[in-house]
């Protein structure tokens, strides 16, 4: 008997999985012919419908999510980049959709930028988005740990659910486990994504087994570069290496023969996903952008989808030319200053921009890409530090907030600028390999290759700063104001560091007359005006921002803080157990926390505060020194010695005179 080839008809029986993979390039899976180890998710393609020419909307993690999960394109849901922008808590999601119809709903992330408080959760009755994953838990969690918690959720429903599960390991820092680091020594991204596929196996696997039937499609937000066009890793381009993404549906588990699989050149996209979704469980499709592949993948080919596409990061971060476009057939345009027409069906590699000698063919694009009816990025809203720096160390640029105008020249084209981003990725790469004077000389030279680059002068400070040059730090940020970089976040950084240096009179200065309600102004002027002993308008300045977030947990740490030095400790414990209650992941509070209990006689409870303040933060110099100490004193000599190690091997330079005092302690 022939072996039936898989076709999907809508059935309100059955569960969903939705599998997003981040940073997962279609050519490295085997199924697509690439070198990475995936048996998982071949065989799952070998028996559902693999799409070869799939592409997403964005090239950064939340926008491209945003439009999986709504069905939407990003100028039409307003998600433009990943730190500044929020979706709208009344926009209808797959989630949304589906638990009207009696599902269950449960989400499982394993990074920062997918984290709820930028909106994703809306629909879900479970949304896990706990990072304990180790030294990366502000960041990331591995896939095997985010697909034991959905296979825990799973075993827990006893009808109908949908679950997205989405993990993160292939984005960069590119380092997977011990096994797949020495099958891949010369190309670590390949052994995340066939460590990601071996994690995912456990979750393929218990699914088979269900009596339900589960329809499973796998994508993944966006690719990789990997250096082609100069692009290091994703954000600036949307060239194939990072727009092109796998797309597999197919059913697991519910008994019966299992079908062969069939390959679609067709064209496939993310806002065609909800459609597919809702059309294969019997729900009406809502009017959107996007289509059900249902009817594709029955007749094994379908009629041409044009799709729309962005990148906007290094617009709305750099004042970089924003990057739009469309895809038609196997045509591709990109509208820059410098515009780009590839014919990818005869240059897979987009390696001859044909727009000088197609011009009718690229005015057709063109005017297609106009039928989208795009609109520019708002102004993203003022971001809060703690997720700024969390998207900073996981690689994105994050912070600024660049204007953007309506007119663009050559000299915006990102294309002339990749070297840029280039010396902006290997300077970050010297500052944490401890290479001051590379990341230095980097950091001068994008200045004055393009002096608007606002992370070059904040990364710049910083390394000053670190190295205990803190004139130097100061006056690179006044460089930065005075050429008309107009990010607050200059303003705000260069405040703290005089406040910081003895010169908390300057910090109030250039802060009062332009906080309003910016929350990190308000903390960094209320700190200001504690370094300067006015105490009492420290006090005012944090409420008022309790009045602005009243769930804004740093306020509450540094109304601790001021309490703990005005003598006060009721009140200042009061504040910092408030602190660590709205957010655990605040080592600063855990940390004054920890000096509080020690000071009223509950050193063990102190030790914990700041045995958790590291926990939560590797970097919590403070709370390692005093560990360090009080261990040492109370002659748990092990355990001092454990924690000053690490003090010694992390701490920065400015911090040398308490790096000294435990040299001493530990006989070194």
């Amino acid at each position: 008997m022939r072996t039936p080839i898989f076709t999907l008809e809508g059935s309100a029986d059955r569960n969903v999985v939705l599998i997003t993979i981040d940073t997962l390039r279609a050519d490295a899976l085997g199924t697509y012919g690439g070198r990475a180890v995936t048996p998982n998710l071949d065989r799952l393609a070998a028996h559902g419908a693999r799409f070869d020419f799939a592409h997403a909307h964005a090239v950064v993690t939340l926008p491209s999510h945003t439009s999986i999960l709504t069905g939407r394109y990003p100028y039409d849901h307003g998600v433009r980049d990943n730190t500044g922008y929020r979706l709208a808590p009344a926009t209808p999601t797959l989630a949304t959709y589906l638990k009207a119809q009696g599902f269950a709903t449960g989400a499982f992330v394993g990074g920062f930028p997918l984290d709820h408080r930028f909106g994703l959760n809306v629909g879900f009755d479970t949304y896990d988005d706990r990072l304990d994953g180790g030294e990366a838990s502000e960041r990331e969690r591995r896939a095997d740990a985010v697909v034991s918690s959905t296979v825990d959720w799973i075993t827990q429903q006893s009808g109908k659910w949908f679950s997205w599960v989405h993990v993160y390991d292939p984005h960069a820092v590119y380092d997977p486990p011990d096994e797949w680091k020495t099958r891949f020594p010369a190309d670590p991204y390949l052994g995340e994504v066939s460590w990601t596929d071996q994690a995912l196996g456990v979750l393929l696997d218990h699914l088979a087994t269900l009596s339900r039937p589960t329809l499973v499609i796998v994508t993944a937000d966006h690719g990789e570069s990997l250096g082609e066009h100069g692009e290091l890793t994703h954000g600036v381009f949307a060239y194939e290496p990072v727009l092109r993404v796998p797309l597999i549906i197919a059913q697991v588990g519910g008994g019966g023969a299992r079908p062969s699989g069939r390959v679609i050149a067709s064209p496939a996209r993310h806002v065609d996903l909800l459609p597919t979704i809702l059309e294969s469980t019997g729900d009406a499709i809502p009017v959107g952008a996007g289509t059900s592949l249902i009817p594709v993948i029955n007749a094994g080919r379908g009629d041409d989808r044009p799709s729309y596409f962005e990148a906007m990061t290094a617009t709305v971060q750099r004042g970089w030319a924003p990057l739009r476009g469309v895809v038609v057939g196997q045509d591709k345009f990109i509208d820059l200053p410098i515009s780009e027409l590839y014919d990818l069906a005869n240059d897979a590699g987009e390696s001859r921009n044909i727009v000088g000698v197609e011009p009718t063919r690229a005015d057709v694009l063109l005017n297609t890409l106009r039928g989208f009816n795009v609109a520019p990025p708002g102004q993203p809203q003022q971001e809060s530090a703690e997720n700024i720096e969390r998207m900073r160390s996981l690689g994105y640029i994050s912070g600024g907030s660049a204007t953007v105008r309506e007119r663009y020249t050559d000299a915006d084209d990102p294309k002339q600028l990749i070297e840029l981003d280039q010396m902006l990725t290997r300077a970050g790469e010297a500052q944490r390999a401890g290479q001051a004077d590379v990341a230095i000389t980097l950091y001068k030279s994008v200045i004055e290759k393009r002096p608007d680059t606002e992370d070059a002068y904040r990364k710049l400070a910083l390394v000053y700063w670190r190295a205990s040059q803190p004139a130097d730090a100061i006056a690179t940020l006044e460089a930065a104001l005075n050429i008309g970089v107009t990010q607050s976040e200059v303003r705000i950084k260069l405040a703290q560091y005089l406040a910081e240096s003895g010169q908390p009179k300057r910090a109030i200065e250039l802060l009062e007359e332009m906080t309003g309600d910016d929350p990190d102004a308000l903390i960094g002027l209320g700190n200001a005006y504690l370094a300067a002993g006015r105490p009492s308008d420290a006090l005012d300045t944090f409420t008022h921002l309790l009045e602005v977030d009243p769930s804004n947990g740093l306020a509450y740490e540094n109304i601790g803080i001021t309490h703990l030095r005005n003598e006060t400790p009721g009140l200042a414990e009061s504040a910092l157990r408030r602190a660590v209650a709205l957010d655990p992941g605040l080592s600063g509070a855990w940390t004054a926390l920890g000096v509080l209990l020690t000071q009223t006689s509950r050193e063990a409870e102190g030790i914990a505060a700041w045995q958790q303040a590291v926990n939560v933060d590797s970097t919590a110099f403070d709370a390692l020194f005093n560990l360090t100490i009080n261990l040492g004193r109370l002659g748990r000599a092990d355990e001092a010695r454990q924690y000053g190690e690490r003090y010694l091997a992390t701490a920065p330079a400015q911090l040398s005179q308490d790096a000294e005092t435990i040299r001493r302690l530990l006989g070194r």
